[in-house]
């Protein structure tokens, strides 16, 4: 069960569990824009509004998007290190310094 205007917790784990290349195209974006207005309602609906599931659901969610964004910045910065040290490596075999 779910709350008002929100996802329930079967219908996520179904998407989580389904591969996209099992889904269409037209189904991926359905899934991403009711996964985006989820995301909204569960911002704006305070927790004692909330039933147990969409709070376990939502503060389960955070946490994956939390370790999303910082593996992000992880990437960017190995990404940013790798390409000043190739730069140096140029500057070095060019003579510059």
């Amino acid at each position: 069960m779910s709350d008002l205007g929100r996802k329930s917790v079967g219908d996520q784990l179904q998407e989580k569990v389904t591969p996209d290349s099992q889904k269409s195209t037209l189904d991926q974006a359905k899934e991403g824009v009711s996964g985006v207005a989820d995301r909204a309602a569960g911002a704006v609906q305070p927790n004692d509004q909330k039933s147990t599931t969409q709070q376990l659901s939502d503060s389960t969610r955070s946490g994956s998007d939390n370790a999303s964004q910082q593996s992000k910045g992880i990437v960017q910065s190995a990404s940013e290190t790798l390409g000043n040290a190739a730069q140096a490596v140029s500057d070095t075999l060019q003579g510059k310094k």
